[in-house]
């Protein structure tokens, strides 16, 4: 038995193939994430995000990695908006609320629904290559709360989802998770003091959370923090509160768990450790063999995460709005008068296969 309703999956181009069409109808995916690769320009990426909503039967996730500064999957066809650390260091909440707010005027119009942001990492090593220099707001957890929440708020306000990564902590990570798989000494007790007071803090305005690829061995010597039911199901679901949040994985083609587990063992691990989505950006190609897997699961288990995913589509997910030339100009423009506030110099430089794809 296959269920696909628990992946959520990336494409090949800029264009539906016949076999990801047929693939995509026949698994039903709860939803779907694009990256640079897929995005040619405004008219065909609207075309995509409408032609994969059409194999759907429920209204499926469109979602994209649209941080700003390197991380910005739009770069080819519209201005980058200011990173994270720019937009920090700066320290101006009106900037903040205009870069929020122009990021979901940009996906709204191209048709995507959910935003795989805002970074919560703290930024415990900013000079080391771990993936996330210039993605996080700050190392101190109030100056995060305050910058991104607002950030996060103002997204929102233009009906984009959001997802607050990369729980609990991937800013302790020495190593980048797209290469392997980075561990952290730190435990249960030192997290609670630092890096997951965003994420309470800013409960009841983060619509999603997504998994971190990182070992903690005094939390779980098992798994890492993906693929944990200490970290998941005991400590963001029942001790933190989040049992009502969408929870998903990062990227499970990633170095940092292909490199060790197989497709199928890895969705099955996930879905097991309390994630609701399973997340493939780049081997659609197996998802076959990953909803087989899934399928296998205990009916009770796959039907906990289903009734997630849905009341998270019910309450959060929105139709696009209609196509507008002169909304995507003005928009652009105005993205492109912030843009030039900033220097552009270290957002352009990349350390890690996040700023590429």
């Amino acid at each position: 038995m296959c269920d696909g309703s628990l992946l959520l999956l990336g494409l090949e181009g800029p264009e539906l193939t016949p076999a990801e069409a047929a693939l995509f109808r026949r698994l039903q995916p709860a939803g779907y994430i694009l990256f640079t690769r897929n995005i040619v320009s405004p008219a065909q990426t609207r075309k995509l995000t409408d032609d994969l909503r059409d194999l759907a039967v429920d209204l499926p996730i469109i979602g994209i990695d649209q941080e700003g500064g390197r991380v910005t999957r739009t770069k080819d066809i519209a201005p980058a908006l200011p990173s994270a650390a720019s937009l920090a260091a700066r320290g101006d909440m009106g900037k903040i609320a205009d870069a929020g707010t122009l990021t979901g005027d940009l996906l709204q119009l191209l048709g995507f629904n959910l935003n795989f942001a805002p970074v919560l990492d703290l930024d415990h090593f900013p000079g080391l290559s771990n993936s996330l220099r210039g993605r996080c707001w700050g190392r101190d957890p109030q100056r995060v709360i305050d910058y991104a929440g607002q950030w996060n708020r103002w997204l929102r306000r233009r009906s984009i989802a959001s997802c607050a990564k990369h729980f609990p902590a991937c800013g302790r990570a020495v190593s980048d998770p797209h290469h392997d798989l980075p561990s952290s000494p730190a435990t249960l007790e030192e997290l609670l003091r630092e890096d997951v007071i965003p994420y309470t803090a800013l409960m009841p305005e983060l619509d999603s959370i997504m998994l971190a690829h990182i070992e903690f061995p005094n939390i779980d010597a098992d798994f890492p923090a993906s693929l944990s039911p200490k970290i998941i199901r005991r400590f963001l679901r029942d001790q933190l509160g989040f049992d009502h949040h969408l929870v998903m994985t990062d990227d499970l083609d990633m170095g940092a768990i292909a490199n060790r587990y197989g497709r199928g063992e890895d969705v099955k691990l996930a879905i097991r450790a309390g994630n609701d989505l399973a997340m493939i950006c780049h081997r659609a190609d197996t998802a076959e063999a990953a909803a087989r897997a899934i399928g296998e699961l205990p009916l009770g288990m796959r039907h906990e995460a289903q009734d997630r995913v849905e009341r998270f589509r019910r309450r959060v997910l929105r139709a696009p709005v209609a196509w507008s030339d002169a909304r995507w100009q003005k928009t652009c423009e105005s993205i492109g008068k912030l843009a030039a506030e900033f220097d552009p110099a270290e957002e352009t430089v990349s350390n890690s296969p996040v700023a590429d794809y």
